[in-house]
């Protein structure tokens, strides 16, 4: 092997700086499961012409049975035989490391400025107050940073005791191992779904990462300081992917209105069918809907609309603060089961705000 390459099976704490055929070894010698990237770019390399249908179900496809990749990341392998034939026959293509299988949570951090978005959106779930100048907030940097900060902990982007991996556009991913067994959840931090924090992505069950030692057109991605290993995810940043929803949701067995516990807490507090009941099943029975589909339902603003809705009707009267609180959490919680703390904390939410805004019947719908 070239000495150029300043890699050998024997020193597993250098990372080779070219030959992605290297690069592959090197991370299956590691346990990561590899599989090919389009070379110079970041995406999966493609395959079989079915792969540019919509619907090609990889379950049927013919090229993992047939030892060829296909289908990005789900065809990722530690065969060092497949390894060699792939990237021996295939000198330009890339290496990207399934972050599940490989036990693997990435922190992505965007180091692209932009202007900060509105402000709940910056640390989602973490209210910031009016009077908080949030313009110097331009860059995942910043969010992560201030997220440490407020949790009283090191900021991943300087914890030189794991992997860390500077991205051609000057951002920087951070590898963790995970050693408890949870399957985390990948996420965007620009997105409307989960999120750690603005401009801050995290890759993990369901994703991949591209290896350190990669090169695309844009750069290598390249090890920063010495440290060649993942170290555990922390502690407290396990907890923040709790709070902002990187496990999985439990599956429903079927879709159901109201929960009947909730139902009847309804109906107790506003004395019958009134206009008031009328208004908070309607906005219950949207939350409980969202248990069909684990994802893309707005849940959230969901749960937020009805816990308001609550709260304007425990400003007048209607039902009390308490009976409030236990429908919500029973809804929200047959919904997005696993979830507890996340519902919690934006039913607290919901009804501060709508206690502010009383809500008589006769402006209900």
């Amino acid at each position: 092997m070239p000495d150029d390459l300043r890699f050998s099976r024997s020193d597993s704490t250098t990372v080779p700086t070219a030959a992605p055929l290297a690069v592959a070894r090197w991370c299956v010698a590691r346990g990561w499961p590899v599989h090919p990237l389009a070379p110079g770019r970041k995406t999966p390399a493609g395959n079989c012409k079915e792969c540019s249908r919509r619907y090609h179900d990889r379950a049927t496809c013919a090229c993992r049975g047939a030892g060829r990749w296909c289908h990005g990341f789900h065809a990722a392998t530690l065969d060092m035989s497949l390894v060699g034939r792939w990237w021996g026959d295939n000198p330009r293509l890339g290496v990207g490391v399934a972050c599940g299988p490989a036990k693997l949570v990435i922190v992505d951090v965007d180091a692209h400025t932009s202007t900060p978005p509105a402000r709940d959106r910056l640390l989602p779930g973490i209210p910031i107050a009016e009077e908080v100048d949030v313009s110097a907030l331009t860059t995942g940097f910043h969010t992560l940073a201030v997220l440490a900060a407020l949790r009283g902990e090191q900021d991943p982007a300087t914890d030189t005791g794991t992997l860390r991996v500077r991205t051609p556009s000057g951002g920087l991913h951070i590898w963790y191992r995970v050693t408890d067994g949870r399957r985390w959840q990948c996420s965007t931090g620009s997105g409307a779904a989960r999120a750690l924090a603005w401009q801050v992505d995290v890759r993990a069950e369901g994703g991949y990462i591209i290896a350190p030692g990669t090169r695309t057109s844009a750069g290598t991605y390249t090890p920063v300081g010495d440290v060649r290993t993942p170290a555990p995810l922390p502690t407290w940043l396990a907890l923040e992917l709790e709070r902002t929803g990187h496990l999985p949701t439990e599956r429903v067995p079927a879709p159901r209105t109201v929960p009947p516990r909730a139902r009847q807490a309804v109906v107790a507090a506003g004395g019958g069918h009134t206009q008031a009941t009328r208004a908070l099943s309607t906005v219950l029975a949207e939350v409980t809907a969202c248990a069909t589909t684990p994802e893309g339902t707005g849940f959230t603003a969901k749960l937020n609309r009805a816990a308001y809705t609550a709260g304007g009707l425990v400003a007048v009267g209607h039902l009390t603060e308490k009976d409030a609180e236990v429908l919500l959490l029973e809804a929200a919680d047959f919904a997005r089961p696993g979830r507890h703390r996340q519902n919690s904390q934006v039913i607290r939410s919901g009804l501060s705000a709508g206690a502010r805004r009383p809500l008589h019947t006769r402006s209900l719908p």
